[in-house]
């Protein structure tokens, strides 16, 4: 399994990333993880849109989901696709709210936001806790439900023996726990400092620390944490230091562009 990071930026794009978008190789199944502003101008870096196999988000927060109209727009209007895409519609697997959500946010106008159907080129599948899928020939993908303002979920995908999670959004969440454990790697969103001079310990429900992060990588028991989401008005090395102190096993902070082997 390769993952290849699209953007990282936490709650929108930065100046030097798009927001949160992964792109995950698993023996030539192709899946996007999260379609944050800017990915799909990333993802054309690494991989034609066309060869995807599958679209998966996390929730449904534009940071992680506002570029699924840029994929739409491809599929419907690229003057010289390779194959018919209402015949073979892009598989997404997202909340429930997903098709009506995504419509919304690419129609124009109130008149229009009342017809748009997506399901021409998407094909939708509803997450829910504990639900499992297969993607192309042998990828599992299972979905935890985690502790964020909305419907989100932490994403499994397993192939070959190697696993690979990422928590999504997530306050302090056992459900996190339970769907990393023994994880090879945890791709981990780590959003603010855990002590500011706003608070001695972070807001619950909405976000993870550097801090935390690392303790739910110790307590899932995964072989390596990969921090993301960090916003572009706090220290990722800050975070990252954070993270050490409570997880003994490798921890980096990815950067957009870069390619990691689970």
């Amino acid at each position: 399994m390769r993952l290849t990071v699209l953007g990282c930026s936490g709650s929108g794009p930065g100046p030097d990333s798009p927001a949160s978008g992964y792109l995950v190789d698993a023996g030539g199944t192709r899946v996007v993880v999260d379609l944050g502003n800017g990915t799909v101008g990333a993802l054309q870096r690494h991989l034609d849109p066309w060869e995807l196999d599958a679209v998966v988000l996390s929730h449904l927060h534009p940071d992680h989901c506002a570029d699924a109209s840029a994929l739409v727009v491809h599929r419907r209007y690229h003057p010289f696709p390779p194959f018919d895409a209402s015949a073979r519609p892009l598989p997404v697997y997202a909340p429930a709210e997903a098709p009506e959500r995504l419509g919304a946010a690419y129609a124009p106008s109130a008149a229009e936001r009342a017809e748009t159907d997506l399901t021409d080129v998407c094909a939708f599948h509803p997450l829910t806790d504990g639900a499992t899928a297969t993607v192309g020939a042998d990828v599992l993908l299972r979905a935890g439900a985690v502790d964020h303002p909305c419907e989100a979920y932490a994403i499994r995908l397993e192939h070959g023996g190697r696993t690979l999670v990422y928590s999504g959004d997530t306050g302090p969440s056992a459900g996190l726990v339970e769907t990393a454990r023994g994880a090879d790697v945890l791709l981990c969103e780590a959003t603010w400092p855990h002590v500011t001079q706003w608070w001695d310990e972070p807001p619950p429900g909405v976000h993870l620390s550097g801090r935390q992060a690392g303790e739910h990588a110790a307590a899932a028991g995964v072989g390596r944490l990969l921090l993301t989401h960090v916003p572009a008005w706090f220290d990722g090395e800050a975070l990252l230091a954070e993270a050490r102190e409570v997880f003994d096993r490798p921890v980096e902070l990815v950067r957009p562009d870069a390619t990691y082997e689970i």
